[in-house]
Order: structure tokens, then sequence, then C-alpha cells
């Protein structure tokens, strides 16, 4: 006698898909990172990190592009050198050059820019994002970013918040150059073919 089994999905195929870009894009930004300028002083590296958080944001939203920094920031944290310059760890993530707070504000600025591109958890196509939306995701990232590595790195390198802001003033238009090559390259298609 011929049984039958029905096979059950335990996991929708959109999840897997998100999951797997997550991944992807986790990996991404470690590698990002390694595109890394080390700087004289105590000045943090200049890195193509930033990316990997504008990336996420715009092609996953808020909830599977806020996974994906969080998986990166944990693979370091759990000693897989990661950050930029090959660093790794919770120490270099709490007080190690003073970038633990840029490397948080980088989950942060992809949630925020998530959910303003998005307007939900869930990613929706690109195509139905305008240009100027994404672009005030982006900055609002850049903000985020910034918001909360500044502070940070102040405490961690015993600086006044005015001092480190003023360290961290020239790296501004650098980050929002990156803005507009990260929406250069997403609008392009150049990462995912919808």
């Amino acid at each position: 006698m011929a049984q039958q089994h029905d096979s059950v999905a335990l996991v929708g195929d959109e999840t897997v898909e998100h999951f797997a870009t997550a991944v992807l894009l986790a990996a991404l930004t470690a590698a990002l990172a390694q595109v890394s300028i080390p700087l004289p002083g105590s000045l943090p590296p200049f890195s193509l990190q930033p990316f990997g958080a504008f990336f996420a944001g715009l092609l996953l939203g808020p909830l599977w592009g806020g996974l994906a920094l969080a998986l990166y920031i944990l693979v370091g944290i759990a000693g897989a050198p990661v950050f930029s310059n090959w660093n790794a760890g919770l120490g270099y993530v709490l007080v190690g050059q003073g970038t633990g707070g840029f490397l948080v504000g980088f989950l942060l600025g992809a949630v925020v820019a998530g959910g303003i591109a998005h307007r939900r958890t869930t990613p929706r196509s690109l195509e139905t994002i305008g240009l100027a939306t994404q672009l005030l995701a982006l900055v609002a990232a850049v903000v985020v970013i910034y918001a909360v590595g500044v502070p940070w790195m102040a405490w961690a390198l015993g600086l006044s918040v005015q001092r480190a802001a003023a360290t961290m003033a020239p790296y501004a238009p650098f980050d929002l150059l990156k803005v507009a090559v990260a929406i250069a390259i997403v609008r392009g298609g150049y990462l995912v073919r919808e």
C-alpha cells in the first residue's frame, strides 16, 4: 500500500530569502570594513562599513536590515575579525578606538533607514520607493550613526562631546557621498535584481 506524505513548510520562502539576504549583507559589511584606511592618533579609521547599514536598510527594511547588522556585530563580538582593520571582540566594541558607538549606530541606522524607506517591518519593492524617500532614509541613518557614535567616542576616549564632534566632522561629507553612491548602486540593481 502506497503511503502519501504531505510536506509542511515550517518557514515560508520569503522568510528564508530575507534571512539569507541578511546573512549576505552581514558578510558584505565585514568585507567592506576591511576596506579601511587607518588614520594617525586616536582618529577612527576611514572605512566603507557604513555601506552595510545603508544597503541593509534599503534592501531589507527595519526588521531584516537590523538583523543583518546585528549578525555582523555579534559575529565580531564573538571573536571573528570582522570589524575594520581585522579587529574583533567585546572590548573593541566597548572602548577600542572609540568606534563601538558607530557599530551600534550602524545597526540603529539600518533600522531607521529601513523604517523610513519601507514604512513597515517587511521590505517592499524598491521600485515603489521614490528617490527622495531613499535619500531621506539614508541621511537619517547617517544622523543616527553620528548621534550614537560621537557621544560613545567621547566617553571611550575621555573627550568632551564637542571635541569628539569636531574630530568626526571631516568624516561627515564623505559619509554623505557614500549615501549617494549607495543609492546609485541599489537603484542601478547592482546588488539585487528583482
